[in-house]
Order: C-alpha cells, then sequence, then structure tokens
C-alpha cells in the first residue's frame, strides 16, 4: 500500500474512533453548559451566624453572641417569669477570658438592654461586675416567653471599638404573647405624653425628635441621665436587630435644652416595622416612652449624620 492510501485510511479510523467515543459520552452524560457555581452572595447567611472576620462585622447589632474576638457567655440562660431573680454573664475574649477592663460610656462600663420578642417588655439594665469579670443584675419578668438580651460595651483596648453582642433569654411558665402596638406619632407615661417627629428610614439617616409634655404643658426642665437628656433603643420586629442612637448634643455644651425636644440622627439597617423606646428623666424617676415605627423602602446607603452638637453615635 503506498503511503497516501495509508495516511487516508488512518484518518478515517481516528475520525470513525472519535464519533463512537462522542455518541456513547452524549448517551451516558450529555455535555451541557449547567448553572454557574453559586457565589458566596446567593448564599443567604442567618445573623445568628458567626464565621469571624468581617463577616460578623457586617451584620446588624445585637444579632450575634460573638463578635469581633469577644463573646456574650450567658451563665443563666432561663429564668422564672414572675420571680426576680439574678441574671449572670460574662464577655470573653477569643482566649476565653473573662473581660475585666471596659471604657465608660455614658457613666458607665456596659448597658444591657433586655427586650421580650414581642416587643412589648423592655429594660435597661446596669448589672454590677465582680472582681472575676461576672457581671450580675437582678431581673423580673412580667410574663413567660423569649426574651432577648444585647449588651452595649467597648473593651478597653487601644484597638477596640463599641460592640453590642446578643443572646436569647428564656422566661419559664405559660406563654402569653401580646400583639405589637400599631404605629402612633404619640404615647403616653406615667401622665407624661411623648410625640414623635421625624420618619425613622433604612439606609438613611434622618432627624428623630421627640417632644415631652406633661398635663398639655411642654417640659422645659428635663434631667441629665447618663450624661444626656434622653436615650433611644430602636430594635426590628422579628430578628430584633439593634440601634442604639445617643442625642444630638449633651448638657452643657451650650446649645442643647433641657427640653421639651429630645433630638436623635439615625438610619434603620432595613426597612420593615421597629419599636422605639425613649428613656428621659424628670423630677427623679427614669420613664421609658416606646412607640410602634413602620419605614418604608430602603433608601440606598446611608448618608452621614448631620446636625449641631456631638455626632450621633450609632451602630
Amino acid at each position: 500500500m503506498n503511503t497516501g492510501v495509508k495516511i487516508t485510511a488512518y484518518t478515517a479510523a481516528v475520525a470513525l474512533i472519535f464519533a463512537a467515543a462522542y455518541g456513547l459520552g452524549a448517551v451516558l452524560d450529555p455535555v451541557t453548559s449547567g448553572p454557574e457555581p453559586a457565589t458566596h452572595a446567593d448564599h443567604p447567611r442567618s445573623g445568628s451566624e458567626n464565621h469571624g472576620g468581617s463577616h460578623a462585622d457586617t451584620s446588624p447589632a445585637g444579632l450575634l453572641a460573638s463578635q469581633g474576638g469577644y463573646t456574650l457567655d450567658l451563665k443563666t440562660p432561663s429564668i422564672t417569669a414572675g420571680k426576680t431573680e439574678e441574671l449572670s454573664f460574662a464577655i470573653r475574649d477569643r482566649e476565653g477570658r473573662p473581660v475585666t477592663s471596659y471604657r465608660r460610656e455614658h457613666g458607665k462600663e456596659l448597658h444591657l438592654i433586655l427586650a421580650s420578642r414581642d416587643l412589648v417588655t423592655y429594660r435597661h439594665l446596669h448589672p454590677t461586675r465582680a472582681a472575676d469579670g461576672t457581671w450580675h443584675t437582678p431581673v423580673t419578668l412580667p410574663a413567660a416567653g423569649s426574651y432577648r438580651i444585647f449588651a452595649d460595651f467597648t473593651p478597653a483596648t487601644e484597638s477596640a471599638t463599641n460592640l453590642t453582642l446578643g443572646t436569647d433569654l428564656a422566661a419559664a411558665g405559660t406563654d402569653k404573647a401580646t400583639a405589637l402596638p400599631e404605629p402612633a406619632a404619640a404615647t403616653t407615661v406615667d401622665g407624661y405624653t411623648v410625640t414623635l417627629n421625624g420618619e425613622l428610614r433604612p439606609g438613611k439617616a434622618t432627624e428623630l425628635t421627640l417632644t415631652v409634655d406633661r398635663a398639655g404643658q411642654p417640659v422645659t426642665d428635663l434631667e441629665p441621665y447618663l450624661g444626656a437628656y434622653g436615650h433611644l433603643v430602636a430594635l426590628r420586629s422579628g430578628d430584633l436587630a439593634y440601634l442604639h442612637v445617643h442625642p444630638n448634643g449633651e448638657p452643657g455644651d451650650g446649645t442643647t435644652k433641657s427640653g421639651p425636644g429630645i433630638s436623635f440622627t439615625a438610619a434603620a439597617p432595613s426597612a420593615g416595622t421597629y419599636r422605639l423606646f425613649l428613656d428621659f428623666q424628670h423630677n427623679g424617676t427614669v420613664r421609658t416612652a416606646a412607640f410602634t415605627v413602620q419605614t418604608d423602602k430602603a433608601a440606598g446607603p446611608a448618608e452621614p449624620a448631620g446636625g449641631e452638637g456631638r455626632p450621633a453615635h450609632q451602630h
């Protein structure tokens, strides 16, 4: 057989083998483009998860028990409703050691917020720290059910930032959940009427002014409480994401009045329903006014807080 005939026969044989292999492959495992692998953003991350690093830092405050190298260790995860019991916990560092040194903010090393899942019960507590780093405070919960506690603190280290860690607390007994009150611009507490002016917006900083009246007269002699005329906490209905906002200005700065209005600048982390809790002091007594607020759709990235006085501090 001459050389040309050999080459032609070899080429035909190779083509025949390739065609057979392709046909068999199509039968056993068809070749398709298929869906592309999911990116990290395609997998939603629960706020209760903590994978460490920057992932935890992007979550709304209060959804994680561990963040930034610190962990909220609740030693009494369950108490009995209707009874006064001691709540104890510790803040632990990366090595599991209790933190014993904190920066004081608004006169306290740590602020403890306690709220029921239905956002009807609310407490702003200031526990006592023992030498070993364990915190203690008496607590009386009015009804059985699920509660959330938030530890708001800043460790006394050079690079530490303010953190709010959250975890669940159970109250034993018969659970009787209460419906969230409807949104309203005004609420009353102990004879005081507090009116909310302004809108809480998702993704955009806005000014909120809460005005305090008593018997139809404006209260112009509010008393400083923890270094301010008012403290505002917002909790998102559902997961109880935490937003703590300090007022614009402070007592003695020459411009901030002692009422009747208390101004805040805040931005909600997302659209949804929020419960706002305002602590204010008058005639030596601290009172809490609560509001239900419905935000509209997200307005994009948050804008820097403006206004006079001390910039708003929020998580």
